[in-house]
């Protein structure tokens, strides 16, 4: 019998009923977003540090200040590393070049398009929201519809909002007498463009202009421009309504009207195109449809027959990802950490990042919500050689923290970073075994080829072992280690070999002749370093589970995210053991959990999954809105990789892998019945 998946959707639909900065609510489309308060707009900016803002964001929505437009590498003094007899230079010291190294740094980075926001005649914002009554906010996840209702001033409100599916549009209906009777309006602010968490700063109106255009009573045009940025807000009235100025970059909808409809639709001012400003009822039609097919296509998992009480949390978690990931991360490009929802790190996205924000898609049946981000690779091909070149190597290297030109940041720690190097070996794999029609697979024969000549070139032979080692200099995945006594990082290793050896499979697939010294590096890989009794974190690290025993536990990835085939499963198992015992696991970040349960259910210990899964830890904090809160880090108050490494745990562990036979494998034969369809299984 099919699964109720309408009714188990809607039943765990975030509600809301008081202005809480941890709850915000969002709809979206993958490249584009718009987050809210209880009132189902923009209406009050709270100023508490370490809360969700209120942004509306897009993938193409970047600035740059003043001057900073051209980024001056060659200005950036490299430091020098010992790497096998030669030096290479990476961006990782501003010592004498900080404002230079800043600069790249921050510029581009994502910002505030704009605010949307009810407004309450002759009160001030927070005295507005401080005075509502009754709030009572729904998201109806099987419709991507907001409806916010509440009682101010003894007359009731009820604010739908939406976004359209196909276009970077927000649609929205106010319904109330105080409406009709002008106490309330809608109003919508532009502020300065910022590098912070809220991409915006109101405070710098002189730097930029919004210009109104009025083609008709219900057709309006707001021309922005900030510095080398420029953009366009496409306003139609829905219902009758007036427009006006109120400020330099202040604009009023009101209406004499019981209801207030609008829609605005933002884009780029170099866009040729000419979209169509979709009514609030068709997009509210379209919006419907849209999320319906989401919901029936792809795969699902129904846990609502367990008698495990956290079962239901597990559902919760897991349903309210789907959608998070679906509107945040499905975009043109990689998603930064926060997707679209405000500023981490400038806005900017960082590509070992790029696997946990979205390979989940193709395991739940929506591989083409991968494929979205993965032509971008092609689009940076040509830099990623350069980056491998200016270094001494074959092949393409990947960036690390980027933005859409491909352009890598400076950094201490992140130039040095290679885990984000095999990723588009991992998507074409994944690609390969979920949707093997995938027309990106033949296209992307030279981001494979390319990708693995660099890795092998990037092997280092030791003559006395007869071996190839990775490393030094190299920052792995736990990012505690000083890059030049790092040698053979377990992960990195093992990622490497399990890489080469799918780039071969996959390009003699596709009918290429592999290079032979790739198959004579490949098969003379150095064995993952371990003391005996358990894997160390890399080979110069023997106090790996006491003074390094914090950070990413990623000496255990090996047999979870990727199929172990290099992996001694005892060695594992006592290494899971030493890290779960000697490990400050509340320092972990929120994708460490579900990576940690899937060792576990690979290594055959479904309770100890599970547990990991749902561990009580600061950063395993999930908030009513579903987002994986890093707390206590005022900087991330939502943490979208942590979303999606808790879905691709949840496709491995309930739809297993490749010589599991049993069903649901990582879930515990007691108190959980697990009811799955469409899943793929994982390697």
């Amino acid at each position: 019998m099919p699964l109720e998946r309408r009714t188990l959707v809607e039943a765990h639909n975030p509600k809301v009923h008081a202005y809480d900065p941890d709850a915000f609510l969002s709809v979206g489309n993958g490249n584009f977003a718009f987050t809210v308060d209880c009132t189902g707009l923009q209406s009050f900016l709270h100023p508490r540090e370490g809360k969700t803002p209120l942004c509306t964001m897009s993938w193409w929505g970047l600035h740059s200040y003043q001057g900073k437009e051209n980024a001056r590498y060659d200005l950036l003094t490299l430091k020098q590393y010992d790497c096998d007899g030669r030096k290479v230079g990476y961006m990782t010291d501003s010592t004498g070049q900080e404002e230079l190294f800043n600069d790249l740094r921050v510029n581009p980075h994502r910002f505030n398009l704009g605010r949307i926001a009810l407004k309450a005649k002759d009160t001030d914002e927070e005295t507005f929201v401080t005075s509502l009554r009754q709030i009572d906010q729904c998201l109806d996840l099987y419709s991507g519809l907001i409806t916010s209702s509440f009682v101010y001033r003894g007359e009731p409100v009820r604010v739908q909002t939406l976004c359209h599916p196909t276009q970077d549009q927000i649609s929205l209906s106010v319904e109330s007498p105080l409406i009709a009777n002008g106490i309330l309006s809608v109003v919508l602010h532009f502020p300065y463009a910022s590098h912070t968490i809220s991409g915006s700063d109101y405070t710098r109106d002189a730097d930029h202009s919004s210009v109104l255009f009025s083609e008709t009573q219900f057709a309006h045009t707001i021309k922005r421009s900030m510095d080398s940025t420029s953009y366009d807000v496409l306003i139609k009235a829905c219902t009758q309504c007036d427009m006006k100025q109120t400020g330099r970059h202040s604009f009023e909808l009101s209406s004499t009207n019981l209801v207030l409809q609008a829609s605005i639709l933002f884009k780029q001012s170099d866009d040729e195109s000419s979209p169509t400003v979709d009514s609030f009822a068709r997009t509210k039609s379209l919006s419907a449809n849209h999320w319906a097919r989401f919901w029936t296509e792809g795969a699902f998992i129904d846990f609502s027959l367990s008698t495990d009480p956290r079962s239901g949390e597990l559902q919760r978690r897991m349903l309210l990802s789907r959608y998070l990931l679906a509107i945040q991360c499905s975009s043109e490009t990689p998603p930064p950490e926060t997707g679209l929802t405000c500023n981490s790190w400038y806005g900017k996205f960082h590509l070992e990042m790029h696997l946990l924000h979205a390979a989940h898609f193709a395991l739940f049946s929506q591989a083409e919500l991968l494929e979205r981000s993965l032509h971008w690779y092609k689009h940076i091909l040509g830099g990623a050689y350069e980056r491998a070149k200016s270094q001494g190597y074959k092949g393409a290297r990947w960036p690390k923290m980027t933005d859409p030109s491909g352009n890598d940041s400076p950094s201490s720690i992140g130039t040095l970073l290679c885990w984000q190097q095999p990723h588009p070996i991992f998507y074409a794999s994944l690609l390969r075994k979920t949707h093997p029609r995938s027309t990106l697979l033949k296209e992307w024969i030279e981001v494979i080829e390319a990708t693995a000549a660099f890795m092998v070139d990037y092997l280092q032979y030791d003559e006395g072992r007869d071996c190839y080692v990775l490393g030094p200099p190299v920052i792995p995945v736990q990012e505690n280690h000083r890059p030049e006594q790092t040698l053979n990082p377990t992960f990195e290793l093992s990622y490497w070999r399990w890489a080469l050896q799918e780039a071969v499979s996959l390009l003699k697939e596709a009918g290429r002749s592999v290079d032979e010294h790739w198959l004579a590096v490949l098969d003379k890989i150095a064995p993952l370093s371990h003391d005996g009794n358990a894997y160390l974190a890399q080979q110069h690290c023997p106090d790996t589970y006491g003074a390094y025993a914090y950070d990413h536990p990623s000496l255990l990835f090996s047999l979870g995210l990727l199929d172990g085939r290099d992996v001694d499963r005892n060695l594992m198992n006592n290494s899971l053991d030493k890290v779960l015992k000697h490990w400050k696991l509340n320092e972990l970040w929120g994708w460490d959990f579900p990576l940690m349960a899937m060792t576990a259910a690979r290594l055959g210990r479904a309770e100890d999954a599970v547990d990991l899964l749902l561990m009580d830890s600061p950063k395993n904090t999930y908030t009513a809105n579903g987002h994986n809160a890093q707390l206590p880090k005022a900087d991330l108050p939502l943490y979208l990789p942590g979303n999606g490494a808790l879905l691709l745990a949840l496709a491995l562990m309930a739809g297993g892998w490749r010589g599991e036979s049993s069903h649901a494998p990582g879930f515990p034969r007691e108190g959980w019945v697990v009811r799955t369809e469409n899943l793929k299984r994982f390697w």
